[in-house]
């Protein structure tokens, strides 16, 4: 009996498939990575699906890419080694929502679209990346640890107790989710790390290499009851810089964030190419974006607060800076932006690939007064290889109230080009290695990165290896990534 055969005895024949046109869809992403061709595609609609489906891979000695959704960023979900793309998209159960809590327990094919539209039915909302494509999976975003435009040190481990199929198809619950009593227990796997050891960690980075994660509780937290978008326009990011050390180790704002004018011309613009054109030109070179927010508890007593701190800072020490609820020459940007940050992006096409239809992003984590260093970096290769710096998206995410920060570069390109291709994937190497050698921390190495990283941390790719050799004994759990 075939594999195929196999798979149609355990999740029925509407959801099996290995039709040239359907392997082709799971072969490649938005990625520059070069495409692979899985031999069949299988679509569970349980965990006892998945822990079926690992079983027979495993007799079989049959690789398994577990896919949460169709939008790919990063390569992580292309089947190297031909075997079984498991589909995750029909486990799309939002399970519960605990307003109590502050928490919602969700499957891996519950999309952004989806999970944001039944929070506004309690009234609460969830952290998020910038502008996530609204057809991806949030659980995806999570898991691949993307980093969330919400500075505040409590959100920042958005994972809570959670529910696994591990490579020898057990499933496992982690966190306070693992107690007998769970759903019902007073914890109601609210604890990510216990009882027990901290598991949710070990599943994090490319789904599918240390297990499936088949549900999750995330953090919620209830819509903010006043809202106040800020912008500081800015020429110099070192300034920018000396003034976010100053004020968000006050845990002043919510969202706050810095963007290129590449970047807030390509999230701005209506019609293309010419808004575009004339908003990359007449932007601010940076943008900072903070936004103030009273919650359910003394709301105004807070946005009061943090408006009467912020005051004082700019008039002391930062008069220089002008930091107001508009930009100049750009009427009505604050409402149009605070509605982008808390949604997902609404449009088909997504905002990086607007402008010519296909980007590469390089980021990695670092210390926010190093960011100006590696901007020149990055300008100066760019100039090297023939790429315009001028034409480079640049967004710095603070993180934990500027303990550090993402710094992400975006080269955009032409996907039809395959010299523009190449010298994107060239760029986007050197860049790399030059980042790395100057202190630059890449926590998510997708891709060429991967090798990089782990040929510098010998000893923990070594016992990575090994945990990876105990969890999955086969190999069969997405081969080719060690994690990512």
């Amino acid at each position: 009996m075939s594999i195929k055969d196999d798979l149609i005895k355990i999740v029925g024949k509407q959801n099996v498939s290995d039709s040239p046109n359907d392997l082709a869809g799971y072969s490649k992403d938005s990625s520059l990575l070069p495409p692979g061709i899985a031999n069949v595609i299988a679509h569970p609609e349980s965990a006892d699906h998945v822990s079926e489906i690992v079983k027979l891979a495993n007799s079989k000695n049959t690789a398994v890419v577990p896919v949460s959704s169709k939008v790919h960023f990063h390569g992580c979900t292309i089947p190297k080694q031909g075997g079984i793309v498991m589909d995750l998209g029909k486990m799309n159960k939002i399970i519960e929502v605990n307003v109590e809590d502050r928490r919602m327990r969700v499957e891996p094919g519950v999309t952004w679209k989806q999970a944001v539209a039944e929070l506004e039915k309690y009234g609460m909302k969830t952290v998020m990346p910038l502008l996530p494509h609204k057809d991806r999976s949030i659980v995806t975003d999570f898991l691949e640890r993307e980093v969330i435009t919400n500075t505040v040190y409590d959100y920042g481990e958005p994972m809570q107790g959670l529910q696994v199929v591990w490579p020898n198809g057990d499933i496992f619950r982690a966190g306070s989710a693992s107690v007998r009593e769970y759903p019902n227990s007073m914890s109601r796997g609210n604890n990510p790390s216990g009882p027990g050891l901290d598991f949710y960690r070990l599943i994090q980075g490319a789904q599918g290499t240390m297990g499936v994660l088949t549900w999750v509780n995330l953090k919620i937290e209830a819509k903010s009851q006043i809202d106040k978008i800020l912008f500081a326009p800015f020429d110099d990011v070192t300034r920018a810089q000396e003034f976010l050390y100053r004020v968000l180790p006050r845990r002043i704002g919510e969202e706050v964030l810095l963007l290129n004018n590449v970047d807030l011309a390509t999230i701005l613009a209506e019609k293309w190419p010419n808004d575009f054109e004339t908003l990359r030109k007449t932007l601010p070179k940076w943008t900072l974006i903070m936004v103030l927010c009273g919650l359910v508890r003394r709301p105004e007593e807070k946005v009061a607060y943090e408006e009467k701190f912020l005051s004082d800072v700019l008039k002391n020490e930062f008069s220089d800076i002008s930091l107001t609820d508009n930009l100049p020459k750009f009427p009505g940007i604050g409402k149009k932006l605070l509605t982008l940050l808390r949604n997902p992006w609404p449009k088909d096409v997504y905002w990086k690939h607007q402008w010519k239809g296909g980007a590469q992003s390089l980021f990695f984590i670092c210390k926010p007064k190093d960011t100006p260093r590696y901007i020149e970096t990055v300008n100066a290769l760019a100039s090297m290889n023939g790429y315009s710096p001028q034409d480079i998206g640049m967004y710095i995410q603070p993180i934990e109230h500027n303990r550090a920060c993402q710094m992400e570069f975006v080269f955009f390109y032409d996907p039809s080009d395959e010299v523009s291709k190449a010298n994107i994937a060239d760029l986007y190497k050197k860049s790399a290695a030059a980042l790395l050698n100057d202190g630059a921390f890449f926590t998510r190495p997708y891709g060429v990165l991967a090798p990089m990283m782990y040929e510098r941390a010998g000893s923990y790719t070594a016992l990575l290896k090994r945990v990876k050799k105990i969890f999955d004994s086969n190999n069969i759990m997405n081969p080719g990534n060690l994690c990512f």
